[in-house]
């Protein structure tokens, strides 16, 4: 795979991150009286302007295992996210300030080494937070990237990835929802045609599973026309999908999805960081403003973890 195109993912996402981690959980009203610009430091979590969470630290442990052993193997990535819950490794400045809890409670019932990794992710229905949608998209680059296409073969594993923390139908349809458009903006198709093609595949995966009544404002044909106060931006997976997707449709450019994603307030590093991750594959590196870039932390290495994937895809 074109290592532009994987930077461009990776530093999409990081940057959508990092501008969501200072007003993450600020309510939307808050930020249209003083919305995000550009980078800042401290807010909600006390960082250094540029810093990234959760959703990158574990995208990257995905890409770094994927890399190395240069195969899909989940007990080498779930490895990778003990390490960073446990060593704070993968992280933006030496300290993991963030995590679910879904994701805490996956990785340590990994640690004691009594289910195999993807037995390990919750499967209640109230454990439908974001934390296996926010780091989805290597999974979805690599398995396009060897295998050419998304189908059901190929959804069964984005489903395992997802399971690693987060093991419930509506997790990993999410998952599986977004793959499919994902491997349609790869194919070529600009956003409004991937998401219509990829819903389109969703019903012919999922259209009988139960659980995909859960989705069915984005089987509506006028989703992209609701209005914002319509968008929920909350930890839940299908508001967190909704959200990114909607910014998507709704944006023609890389500066204005990324503010319109963290502005609507909520869980914004994630909405950012999953709307962001398609907006540098659609965009490309270059439509990133520069001052973004500059302030991003650790941007050298996210390049090489980026160039290292793309190698093996």
């Amino acid at each position: 795979m074109d290592a532009k195109l994987v930077r461009s993912m990776l530093l999409g996402l990081a940057v959508g991150d990092a501008l969501g981690v200072p007003v993450e959980f600020m309510y939307r009203d808050e930020l249209k009286e003083n919305p995000v610009t550009g980078m800042r430091a401290f807010g909600t979590w006390r960082q250094p302007a540029g810093t990234w969470s959760d959703d990158t630290s574990m995208t990257v442990a995905t890409m770094e295992s994927l890399s190395r052993r240069k195969c899909i193997d989940f007990g080498d990535i779930a490895e990778n996210f003990l390490r960073w819950y446990a060593n704070e490794e993968f992280t933006a400045t030496g300290r993991r300030f963030d995590i679910g809890n879904t994701t805490r409670a996956s990785v340590v019932r990994y640690s004691r080494k009594l289910l195999p990794p993807v037995k390990c992710g919750a499967t209640d229905e109230n454990s439908n937070g974001n934390g296996s949608l926010m780091r989805i998209l290597p999974a979805i680059l690599y398995l396009y990237g060897t295998r050419g296409k998304i189908s059901a073969d190929e959804l069964k594993l984005i489903h395992d990835f997802s399971a690693l923390t987060h093991g419930h139908a509506i997790s990993k349809i999410s998952c599986g929802i977004y793959a499919l458009i994902t491997a349609q903006i790869l194919s070529g198709k600009s956003i409004s045609e991937a998401f219509d093609a990829g819903i389109a595949d969703a019903k012919t995966f999922y259209g009988g599973d139960e659980d995909f009544q859960h989705f069915a404002r984005l089987t509506n044909e006028n989703f992209a026309a609701l209005p914002e106060d319509r968008i929920s931006s909350s930890g839940y997976v299908v508001d967190t999908l909704e959200a990114a997707l909607w910014c998507l449709l709704n944006t023609n450019d890389f500066k204005t999805l990324t503010l319109k994603a963290v502005n609507l307030g909520g869980d914004t590093d994630t909405v950012g960081a999953v709307a962001c991750g398609l907006g540098g594959l659609i965009y490309g590196v270059e439509s990133i403003p520069a001052e973004w870039l500059d302030t991003l932390k650790r941007r050298d290495w996210l390049e090489k973890i980026a160039d290292d994937f793309a190698a093996v895809c």
